[in-house]
Parts: C-alpha cells; sequence; structure tokens
C-alpha cells in the first residue's frame, strides 16, 4: 500500500475528513474533528500513524518491524505503520486504519457521533 492508497481509503470512511493544519507535509484525517490517522508526505520512509487500543499496539510492534511507537505521539496509543516494509498486507493495513477510527469515534461525545454519518464499514 502507498500513501495515496492510505489517504483515499481512510477518505472512504464515512464522515472522514482531511486538512493540513501542520503545513504542506502533514494531513491529518479526523471523524468528528477528532484525529485518527497522520500522514507525513515528505517522510524518508512513507508512513501512516494511527491510534489503536494500547495492548493491540505493543502487540503489533512486537510481531513486526513495520509497527513501532509513532514519532512525536503518545507512544502508548499512536503507532507509525511503516507502509513499504511488505510485512503487513494492504488489508491488514486497512483493518488497523480502521480500529483506529472506530477506536475515535467511540469516544466521541454522543451529541457529535449523532450527527455523523452512520458508519457501515466499521462496528
Amino acid at each position: 500500500m502507498d500513501i495515496e492508497q492510505a489517504r483515499l481509503f481512510a477518505l472512504s470512511l464515512p464522515s472522514a475528513t482531511e486538512d493540513m493544519p501542520f503545513g504542506d507535509d502533514w494531513v491529518v484525517f479526523r471523524i468528528g474533528g477528532k484525529v485518527f490517522m497522520h500522514l507525513q508526505l515528505d517522510a524518508p520512509e512513507p508512513r501512516i500513524a494511527i491510534k489503536l487500543p494500547p495492548e493491540m499496539g505493543m502487540e503489533l510492534r512486537e510481531r513486526y518491524d513495520a509497527v513501532r511507537p509513532a514519532y512525536h505521539m503518545n507512544k502508548r496509543h499512536w503507532n507509525d505503520i511503516y507502509l513499504e516494509h511488505n510485512e503487513l498486507t494492504d488489508r491488514q493495513i486497512e483493518t488497523l486504519i480502521t480500529i483506529s477510527y472506530d477506536t475515535v469515534r467511540q469516544k466521541l461525545p454522543q451529541r457529535v457521533k449523532a450527527g455523523l454519518q452512520s458508519c457501515q464499514k466499521s462496528s
């Protein structure tokens, strides 16, 4: 998976938006105003940062070199996924992006959730 495929998949999730609050080299993806994925356009190795349940992130870091603590983020919750390591399939990366999306979505206030599109790709 490349960064454009990751971007398009993130935007395919219901009510997902993107913006560039940190300049031209970082794209941020949100649900209900809260970030679920970062994508660094000028990274030496293409990668995304996603929020995962801490236990899942730790397990994936132990299992795959392509999953590491996210740079400049809360390392308990945020994980960098290196897209060109070929350890994770496109489907696995899509699943991890969806988990990040769901993790953030579930913590949104009820009033914000009520205004979002119904989510059919995630639980």
